[in-house]
């Protein structure tokens, strides 16, 4: 059931955390889903991107430009923010439900000193330092994770090699958090999607195969 007012309307979703949808005080589209708050701001050219903020302690109404810091990337029109916030609604509710749990942690990584971690299952725990993180697998764990993204030691990075935990264990991670895996691996490690997949990529569908094609091409220059 939708309801509607003349400042918000309010979109009821089958879970946590549900949507609201709204126009701040500078005219904005925003939109809210539990404490994170987003916006579709305007750019140069006609073109829009999300903004994202988080516990806003103001009416939907009140809220301007200044609440909203992170950058998540252009948008094409207002049903392109909808969809994303309803995306983001459906990660979040996902997220709650498969139960991860946060601990007090200061295990030793390869990127310093643990500033606490995230339990997803028995054997991967994902940690947080000053300045990176990734995840830890057990042993056990890591000889599951396919055999061309294993690391040796069981430490995945969070910018790029977590892709291949996701991949190992897709019944841990929320349909967004796995849509991401596969755009990562594509785009970084090419070889072994083409050994999952078992299909080949073609030019135009990932990002280090091209610029490994490239520097091939010009080898001699």
């Amino acid at each position: 059931m939708t309801a509607r007012t003349s400042e918000t309307h309010v979109v009821e979703t089958s879970g946590f955390p549900g949507v609201t949808f709204g126009r701040s005080a500078d005219g904005l589209c925003v939109a809210l889903v539990g404490e994170h708050g987003f916006a579709m701001a305007p750019a140069r050219d006609g073109r829009h991107y999300l903004v994202t903020g988080w516990r806003i302690r103001r009416p939907m109404a009140e809220w301007t430009r200044s609440d909203f810091y992170g950058h998540a990337g252009e948008l094409a029109d207002e049903a392109a923010f909808r969809a994303h916030v309803e995306a983001n609604a459906l990660h979040q509710h996902q997220r709650a439900a498969l139960g991860r749990r946060e601990i007090h942690s200061r295990a030793h990584t390869p990127w310093g000193t643990s500033q606490g971690a995230t339990v997803y299952a028995e054997g991967v725990v994902a940690h947080s330092t000053a300045s990176h993180g990734g995840f830890h697998l057990s042993a056990e764990r890591n000889r599951k994770v396919q055999p061309m993204l294993r690391a040796d030691g069981g430490w995945y990075e969070e910018d790029c090699h977590w892709a291949a935990v996701a991949q190992a264990f897709p019944e841990l991670f929320t349909d967004f958090e796995k849509a991401c895996a596969e755009t990562t691996i594509r785009d970084w490690y090419p070889d072994a999607w083409e050994a999952i997949r078992e299909r080949v990529l073609e030019p135009g569908q990932t990002a280090k195969k091209d610029e490994r094609a490239l520097f091939e091409k010009h080898t001699d220059d």
